[in-house]
């Protein structure tokens, strides 16, 4: 099989690790009540582990990323793969909250940052056009755990325990993300004759690692990225229980999440077609600003129908956004350091992602009520979108000039 051909094995690849992977955390809004009542623990606290588990996700995110630039994506993934299974498994058996949150928080945000910031950055290395759609589909593969995971999660539950349930998504990790593991492998080197006319990303192959760490550039993608992920975090994480408040039964309710996620897989797509040919900045921009508004759309959903159509729309644009900073990243910083470059964007996002789950807890518990988790929502996605305004790429000669302190 040629590098053309093997470059879509990889896309296959990354979108499958990443659905089981997503979607194993993101069992945890379904698992959220039964936990609840089973064990006594509040729902702010259960809620917390999924807030534990973004913020080691951020940090190791960049940590995987920078492992990644030195050993390649396959011991990185595998590796992830490997803790993912046995953290989902140690998680089912604890008995108190503090372990509960450390193992499901700590642990599994640890392996899936694994996953997911070095797969990234493994197909942007792979693909020099399309790379926009090609970063999409793995994200799209992703988007595919609310239609996939999700209900299987409600369907274990419904059947077992809430332990029972997390122990059976542990096996299945184990036995298809190991194996699939070994297919990922690291990007070819580019030919001699493409040395000559290099991608934009190489252009400015002579900045360090620190100068690109503290480039404009790099902290204003920082930033978009986490406010982009504060915003739609808690509609994310608490859709399912909010429309359970409203009254629409567990399973059903369930399917409003799965409906986002089918929204979503379009939506990455889509993005990804615009951002090729529109230009991946000037598509982040809109979609942001479209997505400030989706997140408050939900303050008016009531029935199922309503909930049906905001999360459809919501789904589309936030899926949709997020393989952009991926493509952005490639194309201004080289590929040499993409790995930290697409880890730190990761960090970014997972600490924004850590905002949701606790604030919409927080907020649920003292005014029983998740409207002013929406309108919070529509505020950061407003800041979001006048960050993202701001980002400048690298001017062409800057990045063709060596830089003078590259040490």
């Amino acid at each position: 099989m040629t590098n053309l051909q093997y470059r879509w094995v990889i896309v296959a690849a990354g979108g499958l690790l990443g659905c089981l992977a997503i979607g194993s955390m993101f069992s945890l809004p379904v698992f959220l009540l039964p936990i609840a009542r089973d064990t006594g623990w509040s729902v702010t606290g259960v809620s917390s582990a999924m807030t534990i588990g973004f913020v080691a996700m951020a940090f190791a995110s960049i940590a995987w990323g920078s492992l990644f630039d030195r050993w390649g994506p396959r011991p990185i993934v595998l590796a992830g793969s490997v803790l993912l299974a046995a953290s989902l498994a140690s998680a089912s058996l604890t008995t108190s909250l503090v372990a509960f949150q450390l193992i499901f928080g700590l642990a599994v945000g640890t392996a899936i940052a694994a996953i997911f910031a070095p797969m990234m950055a493994c197909v942007t290395g792979w693909f020099d056009t399309h790379r926009s759609l090609a970063v999409s589909l793995v994200s799209a593969g992703m988007g595919m755990a609310p239609m996939t995971m999700s209900p299987f999660a409600a369907w274990l539950v419904s059947i077992y325990d809430w332990r029972t349930s997390l122990q059976i998504i542990a096996i299945l990790v184990a036995v298809v993300m190991i194996p699939v593991s070994f297919l990922v492998r690291r990007a070819p080197a580019p030919k001699e004759s493409d040395a000559a006319a290099p991608a934009d990303g190489e252009l400015q192959s002579s900045m360090s690692t620190a100068q690109v760490l503290r480039s404009p550039q790099f902290i204003i993608l920082l930033l978009t990225n986490f406010f982009c992920c504060a915003t739609h975090s808690g509609p994310i994480f608490h859709t399912v229980s909010y429309a359970v408040t409203c009254g629409i039964p567990m399973i059903a309710a369930v399917s409003i999440y799965s409906i986002e996620g089918l929204a979503g897989m379009g939506g990455r797509v889509v993005f990804g077609i615009l951002g090729d040919r529109f230009g991946a900045k000037q598509v982040l921009v809109l979609g942001l600003l479209v997505q400030a508004f989706g997140a408050l759309a939900y303050v008016f959903a009531q029935g199922l129908g309503s909930f049906y159509t905001v999360a459809a729309l919501f789904g589309f644009i936030y899926a949709g956004v997020m393989p952009l900073y991926a493509v952005i990243a490639r194309e201004n910083f080289p590929m040499r350091m993409m790995g930290t470059v697409i880890g730190g964007t990761a960090m970014a996002g997972g600490l924004g992602m850590a905002t949701g789950p606790l604030a919409g807890g927080l907020i649920y518990d003292t005014l029983a009520s998740y409207t002013w988790l929406y309108v919070g929502s529509w505020g950061i996605g407003i800041g979001a979108f006048l960050i993202a305004l701001t980002f400048k790429p690298f001017p062409r000669a800057q990045r063709a000039v060596p830089a003078l302190d590259a040490a």
